[in-house]
């Protein structure tokens, strides 16, 4: 096959079946995204956003595309908006992945820096007041924009099921903007009614009502419920320790060879945990966001 585009490269990612030992002989596939060619499933997110805003007029070839975001969505952002010849400008916190901003920097964005204790929240307001100074600017605000799960409902979900071809007794994925995990859960309760749905957050996040702080795991965990979630029904939220997720980072890494960021461990962990509460040889989906690579000067494999 002889591709023309980037963009040609995005979804269609393999799904693993992980051949891991899963409480009460059941099986765990995850979706491996970080196959997609910025290396993660955000790509899917930029290249819809970018397409969608084109769609409503909001885009031209003229337009600055401004976002907030803690690193993969502005590495698919840049990358879409590269197909099309467009500026970008990305509002990163300070204290995320060292390797995901060079890798946006590369795109060929712009990056403004907020700081870390702001959290999403600060870069929020900045890519606002940096919008209002520029004319002709366009923020697709992934955070309250349907355009967000609507990009995993019609492709990441559609690829589940039809990779399967089989029921599936649970959904289990993390939450950062909320939008992969109300696509896809939505798309799969139509299909699979008695289908159960696990939302994974790290300590540090507010789903279970804890104080929002500080964690390393990264690409998950919110500061507010995600506006995607208020018509979704969801059957459960599981909070995994950063050790959890770390220790599953390393686990999967050296008995199955997968390189996976540490929001997939905590998918994992979560994973093993409904598994022990579902049916013998029940079949639990989840989603490896991206990979570990991107955070190797933090430490992941310490």
């Amino acid at each position: 096959m002889i591709l023309k585009s980037v963009s040609q490269l995005v979804g269609k990612t393999p799904l693993f079946d992980l051949q891991i030992d899963v409480p009460k002989n059941s099986h765990i596939y995850a979706k491996l995204e970080m196959f997609n060619p910025g290396g993660s499933m955000k790509d899917r997110l930029g290249q819809y956003l970018i397409q969608d805003g084109i769609n409503q007029g909001k885009i031209n070839e003229t337009t600055t595309i401004i976002e907030p975001t803690a690193g993969n969505t502005g590495i698919g952002l840049a990358l879409a908006a590269g197909t099309h010849h467009l500026k970008t400008i990305l509002v990163v916190p300070e204290k995320f992945s060292f390797e995901k901003q060079q890798l946006m920097k590369a795109l060929g964005a712009k990056l403004v820096h907020t700081p870390s204790e702001e959290g999403i929240k600060g870069a929020i307001k900045k890519a606002m007041e940096i919008a209002a100074k520029i004319p002709n600017s366009y923020v697709p605000m992934q955070f309250k924009n349907p355009a967000n799960p609507a990009a995993y409902y019609y492709t990441l979900a559609p690829e589940l099921v039809n990779e399967l071809n089989q029921p599936i007794d649970a959904f289990v994925a993390g939450a950062g903007s909320g939008g992969t995990f109300a696509g896809v859960a939505k798309y799969l309760q139509e299909r699979h009614p008695a289908i159960k749905t696990v939302v994974v957050e790290p300590e540090g996040s507010i789903l279970n009502g804890g104080l929002a702080h500080a964690h390393r795991t990264e690409g998950i965990g919110v500061e507010f419920i995600p506006p995607f979630f208020s018509d979704l029904n969801i059957d459960q939220v599981l909070t995994i320790s950063d050790q959890a997720a770390f220790n599953q980072v390393k686990q999967i890494a050296k008995n199955q060879g997968l390189f996976i960021g540490s929001s997939s461990g905590a998918a994992l962990a979560a994973s093993l945990q409904v598994a022990q509460e579902l049916p013998e040889n029940s079949t639990i989906v989840t989603v490896f966001p991206d990979s570990s690579e991107r955070y190797l000067s933090q430490g992941i494999y310490d």
